[in-house]
Formats: structure tokens, sequence, C-alpha cells
């Protein structure tokens, strides 16, 4: 996942044959309406009355290309000819298909989840309401992300599909687009900046005609966020942070400019890869994290395993990290919706605040109330 170092993306205008006047507005509008996105890199918003022109410039990981949007309120007249080559939504939204967990927090924020008519991977969903709909009948299964239902997807018609995708060769959200469903792709997880993630909650408030909703719950998130940041502004212990597991024969843990490395940053931990380039994953021998962290203070997020059993049975040599025989080993896997999905995943992401507060908890318990229960992270028995 990669890192953008821009805050705002310019108003495209399609090229073509326009008037010297018309072109004059237009160009007086663009730089009088500001991009209402802050935080993340990879999505822009702007609003310009009776149309807004949503921006997504990665939507995966390397998108060569950029996402354009025109979500009109009144009349699809009110939009310029010069935008009217783009993919346009009548706003509010009345019904919506989404195709990551991500996407979910935000319909429940806004109060929108009733309009949720259909998701690949039902047993992924966590939230309570959603799982309610579910059980009754409201949202139906599609399928796979990579495989989507597309013949049902047809039949609920949703006024549009917001769509995770790892590339643009998904052919399902390609029949769905040619079909005139508008396909909105939601680039949340190529974000590395907690806050960037969080502010995708936007986009949605842009699709419900919920702006201000969407606006003042981002604004306390970025509050309390920098309130936690503020708790341990002071400290001068950083204790040392391992992560990751072994999947077959490589460990794979966070790069140093990654989300988590972030949080571990944020956090005041002295992360033992802090220092390395890239927002993915590092691919090292077990000798390799042994001869580095087997005196570090912390493991947090040891893959998907839930306890220090299922460690130690999936590889004895884990029990010879000081984290491991100390107990000091946290992770979010345990914490699950009530199907198996994992509140983490779906949540996390939202909420960027109680990940960063959990953190602190674990890490220097001293500086939050005692009483304080992490929402995502559980010590592994």
């Amino acid at each position: 996942m990669k890192n953008w170092k821009f805050y705002s993306i310019c108003f495209f205008i399609v090229a073509g044959f326009v008037s010297c006047k018309k072109e004059k507005e237009e160009t007086t509008i663009s730089s009088q309406t500001i991009n209402s996105v802050e935080y993340a890199q990879g999505l822009s918003i702007r609003d310009y009355g009776q149309y807004t022109v949503v921006d997504v410039k990665q939507a995966w990981v390397g998108a060569d290309k950029t996402f354009k949007y025109v979500l009109y309120k009144e009349s699809v007249n009110t939009i310029p000819d010069s935008l009217k080559a783009l993919p346009s939504v009548k706003v509010p939204i009345a019904s919506i298909t989404v195709t990551s967990t991500t996407h979910l927090p935000s319909l429940v924020i806004l109060e929108e989840e009733h309009t949720l008519k259909g998701f690949p991977g039902l047993n992924y969903v966590s939230s309570p309401s959603i799982r309610k709909a579910i059980d009754e009948g409201q949202v139906k299964e599609l399928g796979q992300n990579e495989q989507l239902n597309t013949e049902l997807v047809l039949d609920m018609s949703p006024n549009a599909i917001v769509a995770f995708a790892m590339d643009g060769s998904n052919a399902a959200l390609n029949t769905i687009a040619k079909s005139g469903i508008p396909v909105i792709y939601n680039g949340d997880w190529v974000e590395q900046s907690p806050l960037g993630k969080a502010e995708w909650i936007k986009l949605f408030g842009a699709l419900y005609g919920k702006e201000k909703e969407a606006k003042i719950f981002f604004d306390k998130i970025v509050n309390d966020y920098n309130e936690a940041l503020a708790l341990v502004k002071d400290v001068k212990n950083y204790p040392t942070v391992m992560s990751g597991a072994m999947y077959q024969d490589v460990w794979y843990t966070p790069q140093g400019q990654s989300w988590m490395a972030v949080y571990f940053r944020d956090a005041k931990a002295d992360y033992l890869w802090k220092d390395t380039e890239g927002t993915g994953s590092l691919s090292l021998s077990y000798e390799a994290v042994l001869d580095k962290a087997v005196d570090a203070s912390f493991w947090i997020n040891p893959a998907q395993y839930e306890s220090l059993g299922e460690l130690e049975k999936a590889n004895p040599h884990y029990a010879k990290f000081s984290a491991f025989k100390h107990k000091n080993v946290y992770s979010f896997a345990p914490r699950k919706g009530a199907t198996g999905g994992s509140i983490f995943y779906e949540l996390g992401p939202t909420r960027p605040d109680l990940i960063l507060k959990d953190l602190i908890y674990i890490l220097h318990p001293e500086v939050l109330m005692t009483n304080y229960v992490p929402v995502f992270f559980e010590q592994l028995k």
C-alpha cells in the first residue's frame, strides 16, 4: 500500500471546443472551490452547488488513472457540458452495494445501513445492525469480490456500487458499469495515513447528501486522535516492538512507512523495522527476526493466532522471543463478529483514534485511565 504526498487534486476540465466566456466561468468556479478532503491523498471532493465532482486518484496500488464522478442534486442539466462524459449519480442515493467491509462503518455512522442491498461475503460482516439486516434477508449475498454475481446486482439495480479493486481487470465490475450502474472505486485501503483512511467517510457523505454529518464525525476523529497523541507527547520510554509471524518459510512484518508502522510511531513505540523503506510488508527469515527481535518488549499482531498455545504449536521457535516468554503478545485476531468477521479490519480504518488508544494502553498504560478497555486488541493467553 502506497503513500502520496499532496493534499488536493486539481479540478479536471474535459477538453473540447467551448466559448471563451464559458471557459472563463469554469476557471473562476474551479479556483473558488476548495477540496473538502484534507488528509486522504487519493480522494478529492469539490462541491459546486448543484453538483459535486469526486476524484479518486488512487483506486488501487499503482493505479495509473484517475476516476472522476459527478454527483448531481436536481437535474442532469445542471452538469456543465464539459463534465457530461463522466459517470454521474443523482444524490442523495437511496440504495447501494459495497464490496469491502471497510465501507460498512460509514453506512452505520451515517445511519444509512438500511440502503445496503448486497455484499460479497456476508460472513465477513461484523456490524450488529448490518448483521440484523442480513438475518432479515434485506442484504443479499453477492459471492466473491473478484467474481460478483452480476445478474443479482443488475437485478437489484442499486443507485451505485462502491467497489474495492486490486486493479482494473475486475470483469464483473466492468460489466456492471457498462450496464449503467455507476461503479465508484474506493481507495481507502491504499492510504497509509490513519486519518487519511478514515476521511473516506466523506465520499459516503457526498453520496447520501450528508456531507455535514460526515464532516462532524471525521472532525471528532481528528480531535480524538490528536488528544491521544498528546497523552504520550512527553513519554521518555519507547518500548521495543516486533510484529508479524511466519507464513511457510517467510516472516512478514510491516515496512517502516506502512499504516501499522505509523501507529507504532504515534504510540511512541520503538518499532524495530521503523527505518525500512516502503508501505507494504518486509519478507524476512526467521533467523533475521530472531537476531533483531529476540529481546523485544512487545509482540503486536502475530498474524492470525489467537493464543500463545496456537503460536507455539504452529512453530515452537516462537517461544524463544522475550515477548512470548513474558506474555507481552497482543493481537486483534480474537476480536470477531458473530459470524467470524474481523472487527479490526471492518471498523479499524474508520476509527484510528481507538486503534491508537489501544496501543497506548498496551505500551504506556500509565497515561490512560486504569479502567480503559481496549476495543480491538487482546493480550494472548
